[in-house]
């Protein structure tokens, strides 16, 4: 009988969430987990942050102290994060793990913001809106999807530079 994958969520030390997220993801590649824990995320959102008159696209996490786990719950795989540095238990009444149900998972994004594919294709021309390019254009040249990177030419004194930015600071051109 195959188990199905749900999403668990797990408690963290506030500021831990990454380096949890990282050592599940360790154990599970060292352990050859990848059949229990199909993926680990601290969900998170970009929010802009004003100082003086900059504007600066920032992420946060959507929920402090917490890391979303789709796996399959048994002996194993509880134990490993259960036992994972930073890792104060799992959400649910007592031991007990309870898995989110789908409208949670839906409302928190946690699938969706990873499978949303960019707007944008290799050599279109886009216009920088944040960060320290700001009010640079230039065609891309390279996407990652999974992460929303983009690396953009941008003409800069005269000569071509490959910029990595986040899709979420550039704009489309007509």
């Amino acid at each position: 009988m195959a188990e199905e994958a749900k999403w668990y969520v797990a408690h963290t030390y506030s500021g831990y969430e990454n380096k949890v997220k990282e050592s599940i993801e360790k154990t599970v590649e060292n352990r050859g987990l990848e059949h229990m824990i199909m993926d680990v995320c601290v969900p998170m959102e970009d929010v802009i942050e004003k100082r003086g008159e900059t504007e600066k696209i920032v992420q946060k996490k959507l929920f402090p102290g917490y890391v979303v786990i789709k796996m399959i719950m048994n002996e194993e795989s509880w134990y490993v994060v259960r036992n994972t540095r930073g890792v104060t238990g799992f959400v649910g009444p007592g031991s007990k793990p309870v898995p989110l149900s789908d409208a949670e998972v839906k409302r928190m994004g946690v699938e969706t913001a990873r499978r949303e594919s960019l707007k944008f294709a290799i050599g279109d021309l886009v216009e920088i809106k944040a960060g320290p390019m700001e009010g640079f254009s230039g065609n891309i040249e390279k996407m990652d999807e999974e992460t929303g990177t983009l690396w953009v030419t941008v003409s800069m004194f005269g000569r071509e530079t490959s910029v990595e930015i986040n899709h979420t600071q550039v704009s489309q051109m007509a």
